[in-house]
């Protein structure tokens, strides 16, 4: 499995349900999370790899691996902070994103059970960044239209090099 990048149309496509949790999306969650230790990231999402399946995992220093299957966004708080942010699908360009701080989710395990959580800061950060890769949004979508050509530009030459 290879992460897709800016461009590609997947990431603008919003994922589907996932029906049931059998091995084979036990699996496509283990390998998520080799992605994430290979490629240095804390979060993956279905879409990046080109699955279209509401699926993404999470692991960020000092926390557990997490697999969320057909999350749910209950609540975000009123309150924000601003946090630079980057994404695997886009290399090399970060920016300061503003999000909730704090968030409460109800998700599905790769075990197929069913929890909900509450979490504040850098966890809430990246639940958030990789369930907006299941609703077809790149973080990018978050800044102003100028910021957001120029970060496109940005990248487009790196990617010539």
């Amino acid at each position: 499995m290879k992460i897709i990048t800016l461009g590609d149309e997947l990431l603008r496509q919003k994922a589907e349900k996932i029906q049931k949790i059998d091995g084979d999306i036990i699996n496509i969650a283990k390998q998520m999370l080799e992605i994430l230790e290979r490629d240095r990231g804390i979060g993956v999402a279905g879409p990046q790899i080109g699955i279209m399946k509401r699926i993404f995992v999470v692991h960020i220093d000092g926390d557990i691996e997490r697999v969320f299957i057909n999350p749910s966004i209950l609540e975000t708080s009123h309150t924000t902070s601003k946090y630079e942010e980057g994404c695997l699908s886009i290399p090399g360009i970060y920016t300061n994103i503003v999000r909730s701080e704090s968030i409460k989710i109800q998700a599905w395990n790769e075990k197929g059970r069913p929890f909900t959580m509450e979490t504040e800061g850098l966890l809430a950060r990246v639940i958030l960044h990789e369930y907006d890769h299941l609703e077809g949004v790149l973080f990018i979508d978050h800044i102003p239209e100028n910021r957001r050509d120029r970060l496109i530009a940005k990248y487009e030459k790196s990617r010539k090099k």
